[in-house]
């Protein structure tokens, strides 16, 4: 048991849709720590989905956005506990280009600053910093989801 929780025991999951547009990125990060904490999910992991939530929504932002009117994005976080492992996953729904960053080929690192160009590693950071991740395409959505444990 972790807490007062059972061994096998699933908050309910919180969801928020945003519009796509770049001044919901706060609010975004406002909401997943808020309800993180309700969730009890430690300050450092919460720290560490919100850079991931952040990178996920400027690449959905900046490279999904397709001809027309833009879709809202959808946020959903869920905790879990089994056993003696907590889990928090965060999923990012966005109607956008189909995109998937785990078939990405990663941006090689420059060996000088000369060699450096902005952006480009916030796939590589995603990866780095969190537990799992995961892609699917459906139904005309692109679903990435990453997650923390603790």
């Amino acid at each position: 048991m972790i807490g007062q929780l059972a061994v096998s025991d699933v908050d309910t999951a919180a969801a928020l849709s945003i519009r796509a547009d770049v001044s919901e990125v706060r609010r975004a990060s406002e909401w997943l720590e808020k309800t993180c904490q309700e969730r009890g999910v430690p300050e450092d992991e919460t720290g560490r989905l919100d850079l991931c939530l952040n990178e996920a929504l400027a690449n959905a932002l900046t490279h999904g956005q397709a001809g027309g009117a833009p879709q809202p994005i959808r946020l959903r976080l869920a905790v879990s506990r089994e056993n003696e492992v907590a889990e928090a996953t965060v999923t990012v729904s966005d109607a956008g280009i189909a995109f998937d960053p785990l078939a990405a080929v990663p941006k090689l690192r420059p060996k000088t600053l000369a060699e450096a160009e902005p952006g480009g590693l916030g796939l590589f950071m995603i990866q780095s910093i969190t537990d799992k991740l995961s892609y699917r395409y459906d139904d005309g959505y692109n679903h990435l989801s990453f997650s923390v444990c603790w």
